[in-house]
């Protein structure tokens, strides 16, 4: 009896730092997602006409909102391990990754025009001449 005593009260920081975990995982997974989108949002910004960038902006700062929105609502909704088996754990974070796979997307690099070559640097066709020190 005193043994199993002893293996729950030595397996419970275990079992605690599994929500904790979880949680970080969660949370570094967001983070990811929402530089993904930012990324992909300013290089979209970038292509965007002079006419169109108002409406570019708002479905920008619509989307940036409905993503904090949804990553609050999961880091809410982490269960404590009283509250869930360990086994559900990948579970839910596969879940949570399913409700934010609509902000990510392809990154495409713009294109860039690349600097011209700079002409070589070539000693003077007579050579180095020093003058000499005027008297």
């Amino acid at each position: 009896m005193r043994a199993a005593l002893l293996l729950l009260l030595a397996a419970a920081p275990a079992l605690a730092q599994d929500a904790g975990a979880q949680r970080e995982l969660l949370q570094r997974n967001q983070a990811t997602d929402k530089f993904n989108l930012q990324l992909r949002q300013s290089q979209d910004a970038l292509k965007a006409s002079p006419d169109s960038r108002s409406e570019v902006e708002a479905r920008q700062l619509s989307d940036r909102q409905r993503l904090d929105n949804i990553s609050n609502d999961q880091l809410r909704d982490v269960k404590t391990d009283a509250q869930t088996q360990p086994n559900m754990r990948p579970y839910e974070l596969q879940n949570a990754d399913r409700e934010r796979a609509p902000f990510r997307g392809p990154v495409v690099e713009v294109p860039v025009k690349p600097a011209p070559k700079a002409e070589p640097l070539l000693p003077p066709q007579r050579g180095i001449q020093l003058e000499t020190p005027k008297p």
